[in-house]
Formats: structure tokens, C-alpha cells, sequence
């Protein structure tokens, strides 16, 4: 989800599907390629990508999932008996799910701000550090207040590394590069998913050894996991790309001056200038104005509203999933285990529609599609039994977490990432105990989120459609010939060259 010069992160929205700079992040400005004089022709592209993907692209991965693990594995420890043995009673167990995301949604983005005094190679690691030892503690916990406390401090720890990580693949992948790394990377959401099922299967085997029951292992183990990982992160976590130690220096003045000449805009011809102009980033984030600019703008609450539609769905499976399985009559074990294939297949089309949607250079389609499984996979659920049927709604959450594949290429700017966590929230009180087994409430309230985002997705690619129709017009008739160049910069997004891609 760095040594920014901006405050939030720039991470590419699928409803949006604009490649262009978003204004949270950048205002735009006009370069001429003249005035680099550096010669980089004895850079090897593809050998220098390589060199990143392969430094970069596994440690994000392997940390994000770890940290997906952490948040979601009470669902987990749920079914293994800790309700019980904390005496937990009503919806004490939704709303020890809730605190999390509270302290991480509110905290992410102020959290990035450290960023702009301690090098992420140190805050990232240490914060990690920091929550795996809060996650090992929770293993011993005894009561309500103490899992409430540590689900708490889990969020504010767990809060840097998503916007801090993302922040960093921007600094280090041009737009035309970075989609399919994304993809990789919030995958990790879907596969750990996979992996705490399995873990959890074979950890809970452990139950009564030290007295504990299974679920407080589930915490413990994965919790030193976590810690063994972080601590080795200090030794190989990345720094900005101007202090970057894998890369010589030349290599890191043009993964610098490859991100500065990253545009998705169409160019200007000016005349009497072979040399075209292009419109640049510039950040500005700390400019108030705006920031304003970005509350009072109408696409960021739409976005927003797409990404709510497969974000809560997500959270709503991940945090749930072995209590729909386990309350369809299976055992602890097979619950936990059955849990694993859907988000196996989850993962592979994360993947697959991502770089689908690089090759094709659409967005909206595969968000569209994918709102439509999850509404299929939550429309199975609530239609049949879970008593007579539980294969069927077993079946559904096939569909639903095939469509949570969207979860990587819709994500917004900073503010909706911020408020975009907002969904584990909601999530949270989806499934109450009182609705077991049916949880018809939880299916129709999943149903309802992924249909809000499939309209809002809809609604959007026409609006950006029109847009892109009518400024195209524009400059075929000239209409921006007599415009400066610094009124276009003015502009911001609303330049007649800024185009959305769809």
C-alpha cells in the first residue's frame, strides 16, 4: 500500500483506469527532452528491470503477505476455540476485528509522513519488527480488553509497510512498467489467504501443548514468523533510488530520470520545434490548495466508491471464510483447508487479468467483470440453504474470490487509500453470530458493495469516455492552439491533454 516529496501514494485507480497524474500527487508541468544531456544508451533496460524485479518484487511480496497474515489469521484462531476461551459473548469477537482497522485506516497515511525524516529501509523494517512481536503476544492474551489492546496496537505497527512499499515501487517503476509489479505485490493479499488456512490446519495440531489451545499458536508462531522475516529485512530492505546500494550510480540517475520522464499524456507539437513537449509530474502535495482541490474533486469519491465495492468483499472473505466453512457442518481442519483453494485461484487471476489489463491497456472491463462474480458468488450464498446445500455456498465463494482478482488494479491515490481500509470496517460486522449459519445479512451486504461498485465502475468509464471525446475535439479544432504553456500547467488534470485511459 519513502523519501516522499509526497505525502500519499500514487498507485494506479482500475474504475479511473487513468494512467495519468492524479492531483493529490503531482500538478503538471512542461519539460523538453533537450534539456537532458546525459547519455544513458549504455543502459541495459531489460537487464536493469531485472535487477529490480528480482531485488524488489519478492521481499514486497513476501512482506505484504506476511502482513495480510497477521491481520486475518483471527479468523483462523476464531474456529480454533478462542472465543471460548476468552469468554467472549455478542459481537465482542466483530468488534476486536474492527479496532484494527480503525488505528490502521486512520494511521496510514500520517504514518507515511515519517517517511520524510527516517529512510524506509529502517522505519519500514523496524515497524515490522514491532508488530510481529505485538502478534506473538497475542497468543497469551487472557480476556476482551487484552485482545481488543493488541488487535489495536497491530493496526497502528501494520499501518506504514502498505503505502510505504507502494510508494516505493513508484519511485522505482515508470507507469508503463509498474502494473503487473502491483499485481505481484497485492497479491500477496489474496494469497495469504492460502496460506493461513494451511498454516493454521497444521499449527492448530498443536493445541495443548504448553497448555495452550491451538488458536494461541496460530498467533504465536506466525507471529516469530513475522519477526525472523522483519529482522532479516534490515540487512536488504531498499532505500529511495538515489541512495540505492544494489545500483551504480548511473543506473540510479536513470531510474530517477526514467520516473520523471514517466507520462501517461498525449504530447503537444509546438511549432517551429521538431522536438515534441510532454506534460510532466511535479509533486505539490504539500500545497494546500491542492489537497483541497483533490477533497472537493468528484472522481475521488466515485473511486473511492469502486474500490469499497471489491475491497469489502475481500476483507469480508478473509476475515470469515473458516466461519462460513466451519458453520456448514465441517470439522476445524477441513475447514481450514477448504479454505485454501479459492484464494489459490484468487491469486492466479490477480495475476493473470493484471497483466492482461498491461497488454491490453484497459482497466474498467476486468473491474467490471470481476464486481459481477463476487455479486454472482454472494447471490448463490444467500439463494440456497446452507443446511440442505452447503456445497452450493461453498461454490460461491469460488465466485466471490475470483472476483476479489480486482483487488490489485483498484486501487486509488492516497486519500482513497486511507479511506479505502475503511472497508475492513464495515466488513468487520458483516457476520454476526446470531446470523450463523444462513448469514444471509453478511451475503447481502457483500452483494450490495460489489453492486455499488460495479455501477459506480460503469458510470465512470462513461463520464471519462465523454471527457476523452470532447477534449480530443478541442484540439483537433485548435481550440488550445493560442493557450500558454503555463496555463495548461494550470490546469492540472483538467488540461485538454490529460487523458484518462479506460
Amino acid at each position: 500500500m519513502s523519501p516522499k516529496e509526497n505525502s500519499t501514494v500514487l498507485v494506479e485507480e482500475a474504475s479511473a483506469n487513468s494512467e495519468s497524474v492524479r492531483k493529490d500527487a503531482s500538478r503538471v508541468t512542461v519539460d523538453s527532452y533537450k534539456e537532458e544531456d546525459e547519455d544513458f544508451s549504455d543502459i541495459d533496460e531489460k537487464k536493469l528491470l531485472r535487477k529490480l524485479d528480482l531485488r524488489l518484487i519478492p521481499l514486497f511480496t513476501v512482506l505484504y503477505l506476511l502482513s495480510f497474515l497477521d491481520r486475518g489469521n483471527i479468523g483462523n484462531a476464531k474456529i480454533e476455540g478462542l472465543p471460548e476461551d476468552l469468554g467472549l459473548t455478542g459481537n465482542q469477537f466483530n468488534m476486536a476485528l474492527l479496532v484494527f482497522f480503525v488505528f490502521y485506516a486512520v494511521l496510514e497515511m500520517p504514518s507515511n509522513m515519517v517517511l520524510h525524516r527516517v529512510k524506509p529501509n529502517i522505519y519500514i523494517p523496524a515497524t515490522m519488527v514491532i508488530w510481529s512481536i505485538i502478534m506473538t503476544l497475542m497468543g497469551t492474551v487472557n480476556n476482551y480488553n487484552q485482545l481488543l489492546a493488541t488487535r489495536a496496537l497491530l493496526g497502528i505497527f501494520e499501518a506504514p509497510l502498505f503505502p510505504g512499499i507502494s510508494y516505493l515501487l513508484s519511485m522505482y517503476y515508470s507507469k508503463r512498467e509498474i502494473l503487473v509489479r502491483q499485481a505481484i505485490f497485492f497479491s500477496a493479499a489474496t494469497l495469504a489467504g492460502a496460506f493461513s488456512g494451511l498454516l493454521a490446519a497444521a499449527i492448530a495440531q498443536m493445541r495443548g501443548i504448553g497448555g495452550y489451545n491451538g488458536w494461541r499458536w496460530i498467533f504465536i508462531l506466525e507471529g516469530l514468523l513475522t519477526f525472523i522475516v522483519g529482522v532479516f529485512s534490515f540487512t536488504c530492505f531498499p532505500s529511495y533510488p538515489k541512495d540505492c546500494k544494489f545500483l551504480t550510480e548511473k543506473e540510479r540517475r536513470f531510474v530517477m530520470h526514467k520516473i520523471k520522464h514517466s507520462t501517461n499524456v498525449i504530447e503537444k507539437n509546438t511549432d517551429g520545434d521538431d522536438i515534441p513537449q510532454v506534460v510532466r509530474a511535479e509533486d505539490n502535495s504539500r500545497d494546500r490548495r491542492y489537497l483541497w482541490a483533490v477533497a472537493k474533486d468528484w472522481q475521488v469519491w466515485l473511486q473511492l466508491l469502486a474500490l469499497y465495492g471489491v475491497n469489502v468483499p475481500l476483507y469480508a472473505v478473509s476475515l470469515f471464510s473458516p466461519t462460513i466453512i466451519h458453520s456448514l457442518g465441517y470439522s476445524t481442519t477441513e475447514s481450514q483447508l477448504l479454505g485454501v483453494p479459492p484464494y489459490v485461484l484468487a491469486t492466479c487471476m490477480c495475476v493473470l487479468q493484471s497483466w492482461l489489463s498491461g497488454r491490453t491497456g484497459y482497466r474498467a472491463p476486468f473491474l467490471i467483470f470481476d464486481c459481477l462474480c463476487i455479486c454472482v458468488g454472494f447471490a448463490i450464498c444467500l439463494g440456497v440453504d446452507a443446511v440442505t446445500t452447503p456445497g452450493a455456498v461453498y461454490g460461491g465463494m469460488y465466485f466471490i474470490s475470483f472476483g476479489c482478482a480486482a483487488y490489485p488494479s483498484a486501487l486509488g491515490m492516497g486519500i482513497q487509500i486511507g479511506l479505502g481500509n475503511l472497508s475492513g470496517v464495515f466488513a468487520s460486522n458483516f457476520y454476526r453470530t446470531q446470523d450463523t449459519p444462513q448469514y444471509k445479512l453478511g451475503h447481502a451486504l457483500g452483494c450490495g458493495f460489489a453492486g455499488m461498485g460495479l455501477l459506480v465502475a460503469i458510470v465512470l468509464v462513461a463520464c471519462y469516455t465523454s471527457i476523452n471525446k470532447k477534449r480530443k475535439q478541442e484540439i483537433a479544432e485548435g481550440k488550445w492552439d493560442n493557450v500558454s504553456e503555463e496555463e495548461l500547467m494550470k490546469k492540472g488534470d483538467k488540461s485538454p491533454y490529460f487523458i484518462y485511459r479506460l
